[in-house]
C-alpha cells in the first residue's frame, strides 16, 4: 500500500512539472495556456498593470474621468470602457476620442470585471487608470491682496476625513464659485478616486492647496487685511471659552471684503488653536428645538448652505452672463 502511495505521488509531481512546462513554453510563444478556449475570454481578462505603472489609482465614473482627461494634470495608462454597451455615444464617445488623441490605450472589459477592478463601486462603465492627484503647497497660492477683489472667498479645511464629505463640500464650491481650497495637511482625507466621483469630477479643475500650518495660515491672511471667518453648530458650551469672538448667523454674514471660511472636522469641528485663529464665527439657526445628536448638520450640507449664503450677495454679473448662466 505504501508503495502504491508513493507511486501516485510521484506521478502527480511528474504531471504536475510536465504541465508547468507546456503553460511556460505556451507563454513564450505568446499563447494563452488553456488554447483557443481561454483566448475567447480576452474582454475578461484584463492585462495587469506594467511594472512602470506601479503606484497608480483606479478614477472611476465618468464625469471624473473625463475632466482628468480635459484637465491633463494626471498620467493616464489606460483608459477601461465596459463591453457590451451599444455604440459609445455623448461624453462616452468624447473620453474615447480624448484617449486616442493622446495616444492612451484603451481596454474594453465586461461588467463583471470592471465592478472587481473598481471595488464595486459605482463606475458607470468608465474607469482610467491614473497617477495620483496632490494638492499643491499654499505657497504656490501666489499673492492676492483684498484690494484685487473684494468678493475673493477662498474655504479652508480642516480634518475633514470622510471621502465622500470632502467631495461634496468641493462639488458645492465648484459649482457656487469659491476661488481656492485649502486643506489641513494632517488628519484630513486624501484626493482618493473616491473623492473625485462624489465631487463629480470637481476635484479634477478646481484649485486645492495644502499647509500644516493652518492657523498660520489664517493669521497670515487676517494680517494681509482678510477676514477669517469660522464656523461652529447650535451655540452651546464648545464656544463659550471663546466668548469674545463674535457669532453670528450665516443669513445675516454682510460679505463686503476678501474672505476666508473656515469649516472643521466631521465631529469635533474646529480645533481650538484653529478657532482662535477667527475674528468672526458663523452659524446655522436650526428652525426648531432639537435633541441632542440632531442639533447639528453634515459637514456637506453645511457647507453648501453657508456658502450660499455668503455667494448669493454676489453682485455685478452682467446682463449678458447672467442670461449664460440660466
Amino acid at each position: 500500500m505504501a508503495l502504491l502511495w508513493a507511486v501516485r505521488d510521484a506521478t502527480s509531481r511528474f504531471s504536475g512539472r510536465l504541465l508547468a512546462r507546456h503553460s511556460s513554453q505556451a507563454a513564450r510563444r505568446g499563447e494563452r495556456p488553456g488554447g483557443e478556449e481561454l483566448s475567447r475570454l480576452l474582454l475578461d481578462d484584463l492585462a495587469p498593470t506594467p511594472r512602470s505603472a506601479e503606484g497608480l489609482e483606479r478614477l472611476f465614473g465618468l464625469s471624473p474621468c473625463l475632466l482628468a482627461l480635459r484637465a491633463a494634470r494626471r498620467r493616464v495608462a489606460r483608459l477601461l470602457l465596459q463591453a457590451g454597451r451599444s455604440g459609445l455615444q455623448g461624453e462616452r464617445a468624447e473620453l474615447l476620442r480624448a484617449a486616442e488623441a493622446r495616444d492612451i490605450p484603451v481596454l474594453r472589459p465586461r461588467r463583471q470585471k470592471l465592478d472587481a477592478l473598481c471595488r464595486y463601486q459605482v463606475h458607470q462603465g468608465v474607469c482610467m487608470e491614473v497617477s495620483p492627484l496632490q494638492p499643491r503647497p499654499w505657497t504656490e497660492v501666489g499673492e492676492a491682496r483684498p484690494g484685487d477683489d473684494p468678493r475673493q472667498l477662498w474655504l479652508v479645511l480642516e480634518g475633514l476625513q470622510d471621502p465622500r464629505n470632502l467631495g461634496g463640500v468641493l462639488r458645492s464650491a465648484h459649482f457656487l464659485g469659491v476661488d481656492k481650497v485649502i486643506t489641513s495637511g494632517r488628519n484630513s482625507c486624501p484626493l482618493t478616486p473616491v473623492v473625485s466621483k462624489a465631487s463629480a469630477g470637481a476635484m479634477e479643475v478646481m484649485d486645492l492647496f495644502s499647509t500644516d500650518d493652518l492657523a498660520g495660515f489664517l493669521q497670515a491672511r487676517a494680517r494681509e487685511g482678510w477676514l477669517v471667518a469660522g464656523t461652529v453648530g447650535c451655540l452651546g458650551p464648545e464656544i463659550s471659552s471663546f466668548s469674545e469672538i463674535p457669532v453670528t448667523s450665516c443669513l445675516e454674514f454682510l460679505w463686503d471684503r476678501p474672505t476666508v471660511l473656515v469649516l472643521g472636522n466631521e465631529g469635533s469641528g474646529l480645533s481650538k488653536e484653529v478657532q482662535a485663529s477667527c475674528q468672526l464665527l458663523l452659524t446655522i439657526l436650526p428652525g426648531r428645538q432639537l435633541p441632542s445628536g440632531l442639533d447639528s448638520l453634515n459637514v456637506s450640507v453645511a457647507a453648501g448652505i453657508l456658502l450660499h449664503s455668503i455667494c448669493s450677495q454676489r453682485k455685478g454679473f452682467s446682463a449678458e452672463k447672467r442670461e449664460q448662466l440660466l
